[in-house]
C-alpha cells in the first residue's frame, strides 16, 4: 500500500559547543551564536520513513520543520536524501516556544497538510532532551503513538508493526494507522545525500530566500514548481497566536551551561575499606547519593 508520511524535523544548535553567549536574557537559546545542524534523531526518523517509501511504491515523504528562515536548509537536506517535499513553519510569533507551544503549532500545520497515514519524528532534540514534542503532537491530533522505535518492521492491512528499544529489552508493537512514531538514536543512520537529488533540489528555496538571494530564481522556480518550498505563518495554519511562542510557553529556562569534567575532579582509590567508607560519606554529604 502507498503511504503519505510526514517527518517532523528540527534544525538545532550544536550543543556540543556551548559558549557564554548561548543563552539570551529571556531564557531562550541564542541560536545565532551556535552552528545549526539537523537534529540527529530526526535523521534516524527520516531513514525509517525513506525505507517505508522504498518498500511501498507510490509512497511520499514530506518534511515539516518549524524555525527561522534558515531552517529551510533542513527541508533541502531531506530532499537530498529522498524526501518528496516539505513545509517551513516560520513566524516571529513562534519564537521562544517550549514543547507545549511547539507541539500546538506543529499539530495545526499537520491539520493543514491533511491526508496522512504516518507521522515520524526523532525521540528528542539535542537542544532540549525532553522527548515531549512527538507524544504531545499525537495527543493533540488524537492519534495512537509508538515511542522509542528502533525499526519499522512493516505495514499491512492498515496496521504498522515496529520494534521498540527499551532499557529492559526489546518489544514488538503493532497499531492502526494513522499513527505517530518517535525514533531512537539506536535506529539505523540516515542514508547520505544522493548526488542526483542534490542537483535537482539545490535551488529549492522559500519565498523569503528567493527575495534575499543575489540571483533571480523566479523563472527557474516557475518552470520547476518542486523548487518552491512553502512557508507557513501563524495565520496560514489558523493557529491562536496566544498559544504560540513565548506567550504559549509555561516553561522558562533559567540557565544553560557546558559541563566539562577535568582531571582534578577525579579520585583514585585503593581497595582499602577506610577509603571506600570515606568516599561513601563524601557522596552522601554532597547528595550525590542518598
Amino acid at each position: 500500500m502507498s503511504l503519505k508520511i510526514i517527518v517532523l524535523a528540527k534544525q538545532v544548535p550544536d550543543t556540543r559547543n556551548v559558549g557564554k553567549d548561548a543563552m539570551k536574557a529571556d531564557g531562550t537559546v541564542n541560536r545565532a551564536a551556535l552552528p545549526a545542524i539537523f537534529n540527529p534523531e530526526d535523521l534516524n526518523a527520516l531513514e525509517q520513513a525513506l525505507r517505508l517509501k522504498d518498500a511501498n511504491p507510490g509512497s511520499t515523504v514530506t518534511i515539516l520543520t518549524m524555525g527561522p528562515g534558515r531552517a529551510a536548509e533542513i527541508i533541502r537536506e531531506g530532499l537530498y536524501r529522498g524526501a518528496d517535499n516539505g513545509y517551513l513553519l516560520t513566524d516571529r510569533a513562534f519564537a521562544g516556544a517550549d514543547t507545549l507551544a511547539t507541539s500546538y503549532a506543529i499539530s495545526m500545520a499537520i491539520r493543514k497538510i491533511d491526508g496522512y497515514d504516518l507521522i515520524v519524528c526523532g525521540r528528542q532534540a539535542i537542544d532540549g532532551d525532553t522527548a515531549q514534542v512527538g507524544p504531545q503532537v499525537a495527543e493533540k491530533l488524537k492519534l495512537p503513538q509508538i515511542t522509542y522505535v528502533e525499526e519499522i518492521l512493516g505495514v499491512e492491512n492498515g496496521k504498522i508493526k515496529a520494534k521498540r528499544r527499551l532499557e529492559r529489552g526489546v518489544e514488538t508493537v503493532e497499531g492502526p494507522l494513522p499513527m505517530l512514531l518517535t525514533v531512537n538514536g539506536t535506529a539505523p543512520d540516515c542514508r547520505p545525500r544522493n548526488a542526483k537529488f542534490v542537483q535537482k533540489y539545490k535551488h529549492a528555496k522559500t519565498v523569503t530566500e528567493k527575495q534575499e538571494a543575489d540571483a533571480d530564481y523566479t523563472d527557474l522556480c516557475n518552470s520547476r514548481p518542486y523548487l518552491n518550498l512553502p512557508e507557513w505563518s501563524v495565520a496560514d495554519v489558523n493557529a491562536d497566536v496566544k498559544a504560540c511562542g513565548l506567550s504559549g510557553s509555561p516553561t522558562k529556562v533559567k540557565k544553560i551551561e557546558s559541563v566539562i569534567f577535568q582531571a582534578k575532579e577525579s579520585k583514585t582509590l585503593t581497595p582499602a575499606d577506610d577509603e571506600i567508607e570515606s568516599l561513601m560519606k563524601e557522596l552522601i554529604a554532597n547528595h550525590t547519593i542518598g
